[in-house]
């Protein structure tokens, strides 16, 4: 994997409770490319208190993995190709469009959580990730959502009844 994460490189002030960096009581997942250039990876040991079932994690935090992992992986994506298109850009945000979650096994606690992501089909405006949860060496969940590129002034301002 890629030694800074991509939260560190792009936000990392962020608020989200997921992955935001500046959030105290958050997660503070982070999220590297994989060597394979393909794949943007995080891990997380999920601690008790995010218990569903008895021994089982809690199906809102996988949810929440693959929302805050994917979005990583949708702007890792952006980065790279504006970088390879010369450019330097200072302010990549996306947002979920589409939250889809396959529980394909029940994913116990006290082992570590995978995830790996990527793009599946064109980078644009919106973008298909696949996102694969894995508890050790089982695949116990499949992310399959659509990410939007936004200008994060606009977005705001359009959330708190102001049209850009």
């Amino acid at each position: 994997m890629t030694e800074q994460a991509l939260q560190d490189l792009l936000s990392p002030h962020g608020v989200c409770y997921g992955c935001g960096g500046g959030n105290p009581h958050g997660l503070q997942i982070k999220s590297h490319w994989d060597t394979d250039g393909v794949h943007v990876i995080t891990r997380h040991l999920p601690e008790t208190k995010y218990c569903g079932w008895p021994d089982l994690v809690y199906g809102g935090l996988i949810a929440m993995l693959v929302d805050c992992h994917s979005n990583w992986t949708a702007m890792a994506y952006h980065l790279r190709a504006e970088q390879a298109d010369g450019k330097d850009p200072t302010a990549i945000n996306c947002v979920t469009g589409e939250l889809g979650i396959k529980y394909i096994k029940p994913t116990p606690m006290g082992v570590e959580l995978t995830l790996r992501a990527r793009v599946d089909g064109p980078l644009g405006r919106k973008s298909r990730i696949i996102c694969e949860i894995y508890a050790g060496d089982v695949l116990t969940a499949i992310g399959d959502s659509i990410f939007v590129r936004v200008d994060a002034g606009k977005l705001a301002e359009q959330a708190h009844g102001h049209e850009a």
